[in-house]
């Protein structure tokens, strides 16, 4: 598969060593960014063509499908071409800023006829993840009542906002919770409880959010942002018969100095790196076999916009938000999911 990526910052180059150094069966093989220096450095790696945008890329006959790394605002527009193009697209969240922006690409995509578009969550690729949804898919636990969560990283930066632990960490417990549950998210509250003194002075954090289901099951997640010690990710659901809980990654047990520790991760980069990796290696093999992708869809990318946007709502007004989102179109039942 000839793949055009638009957007070569940080994650846009990650996804090209990955579809050059790790993927089977992928070529990078056009590359665009806003800063055009930067777009000739990532495309000298796989020694892919530059184009001056992403209409270009996305026209270009030696691009089969394409991948979106650009910045946030400017993901619509590039999505919405892809897709007028029949090309498949793979977008890395958000899939659009604006729930109307991403009712458009799922009414394009509803055009076109087929899927096309993958959003990229990865944490529904995470071995751990994955796990827990064989557990309660199997009915093992009964049924789910209750999920406790934790987001935490050692520390953010100057530029992270209140609104971004919404926006842009919460998001991916947004989208893999109602793919572990089948379930749609139907309200969000955010209470902020004491703040910690290690933060930027703009910036409220910790948050504690809540979320319910239309079937009934409560949703507890913190978001801690600058908790100092590393990056860790919780995840438990408790049900009638029993609980699951996320395992954390696998670290050897040190015994010294009169103390038993396992190392914590300082990043998100090395907790999914597995679970990008499988992300693209699955996109890619649906590709090749000529199969719609099976990932994370638009009408996911848009309940997941809703959802965030929600809790930044309630955050600033103090209250309980709705988020109202309309029946899953049959469209999208064959995913399986929400």
């Amino acid at each position: 598969m000839r793949i055009g990526v638009i957007g070569a910052g940080w994650i846009g180059r990650e996804h090209i060593r990955r579809l050059t150094d790790v993927i089977v069966g992928a070529r990078v093989t056009a590359v665009t960014d806003i800063d055009a220096e930067r777009a000739a450095e990532a495309a000298r790696y796989p020694g892919a063509a530059v184009h001056a945008d992403g209409a270009s890329l996305v026209a270009s006959e030696d691009v089969d499908a394409v991948l979106v790394t650009s910045w946030g605002p400017t993901h619509a527009e590039h999505v919405l071409n892809a897709v007028a193009a029949g090309k498949p697209v793979f977008c890395e969240k958000p899939l659009a800023t604006t729930p109307e922006d991403c009712l458009k690409i799922v009414e394009a995509e509803r055009a076109h006829g087929g899927r096309l578009v993958q959003v990229g969550f990865m944490r529904r690729f995470d071995q751990g993840y994955r796990q827990m949804k064989e557990v309660i898919d199997a009915g093992r636990i009964g049924t789910p009542l209750m999920v406790h969560c934790a987001h935490r990283n050692a520390s953010s930066v100057e530029a992270y906002t209140s609104d971004m632990a919404a926006l842009d960490t919460a998001v991916h417990e947004i989208d893999v919770l109602r793919w572990l549950l089948d379930d749609e998210i139907v309200s969000a509250q955010v209470i902020v409880p004491r703040s910690t003194t290690r933060k930027h002075a703009h910036l409220t954090d910790p948050q504690f959010m809540l979320f319910e289901t239309a079937r009934g099951v409560r949703i507890d997640l913190e978001v801690f942002v600058n908790c100092r010690y590393g990056y860790d990710i919780q995840c438990e659901t408790v049900g009638e018969d029993g609980l699951v809980r996320l395992p954390d990654p696998a670290a050897v047990g040190v015994r010294t100095a009169g103390a038993h520790s396992t190392a914590i991760l300082p990043d998100w980069t090395g907790r999914f790196a597995d679970a990008f990796d499988t992300e693209f290696r699955e996109w890619v093999a649906d590709l090749a076999a000529g199969r719609a992708p099976t990932g994370p869809s638009a009408w996911d990318g848009y309940a997941a916009t809703v959802i965030s946007g929600a809790a930044v709502e309630s955050r600033a007004s103090g209250r309980v938000v709705t988020t109202d989102i309309p029946k899953r179109p049959d469209f999208y039942a064959a995913d399986g999911r929400p």
